[in-house]
């Protein structure tokens, strides 16, 4: 590769170990993961080896982030593990999200299916569509991994997290943080069982589903 691509961002040193000891315990090896919003791609080559994976499937849906991603999967040499990036989007069809992995040859079910810092940043529409595809593409108790800023009923919002949300809406009025109920709500309609939520670094959150 000539040109080298990477992206580097500055919260994935912060909380890629903390969200590996979430994942870790509950993932066997030779498991198949789906990673939806990518970003960087930095967390595929951290993660991927770290949980002794048998195939990560990175996605994103801006072609940037893809380019990176495909880098980070070149210069870290894991590139029978970690496969070619997808350019995946939520608010598509659940017959074009599974023609599209169909074409690339990627698995048709996943053990894991994770979701780092999307939800607040995308319409609702993509977390609505985040949870129809996951309850279809995880196997039988597959686990669904989120991981971002939420709203929490009866605790008072951070001040970085309003700060966060009004900087977000003012990019994008469809854009902002979730209130968690609503979001296990959602997740709830399409099947998916709320197992726990994990206090993060900078008040983040990880909450995990069941299928």
């Amino acid at each position: 590769m000539s040109n080298d691509l990477r992206q580097i961002a500055p919260s994935v040193a912060r909380n890629r170990q903390p969200i590996l000891d979430i994942i870790k315990p509950s993932l066997p090896p030779g498991a198949a993961v789906l990673e939806i919003a990518a970003g960087s791609g930095e967390h595929a080559v951290f993660l991927a080896p770290a949980l002794a994976v048998k195939t990560w499937q990175p996605s994103d849906l801006n072609p940037s982030a893809l380019k990176s991603i495909d880098a980070w999967r070149y210069y870290s040499s894991l590139t029978d593990t970690i496969r070619p990036p997808l350019q995946l989007d939520m608010t598509a069809s659940s017959a074009k999200l599974q023609s599209v992995l169909k074409q690339a040859g990627a698995p048709e079910a996943y053990d894991l299916i994770t979701c780092i810092n999307m939800i607040h940043i995308s319409p609702w529409e993509a977390c609505q569509g985040l949870m129809k595809h996951a309850a279809k593409l995880l196997k039988p108790a597959g686990l669904l991994f989120l991981y971002g800023p939420y709203f929490q009923a009866e605790q008072p919002a951070a001040a970085n997290n309003l700060a966060f949300d009004e900087s977000l809406k003012s990019r994008d009025p469809a854009w902002g943080l979730r209130k968690l109920e609503d979001v296990i709500a959602l997740a709830h309609s399409h099947g998916l069982t709320f197992l726990d939520s994990h206090t993060m670094p900078a008040n983040n959150l990880s909450v995990v589903f069941s299928r």
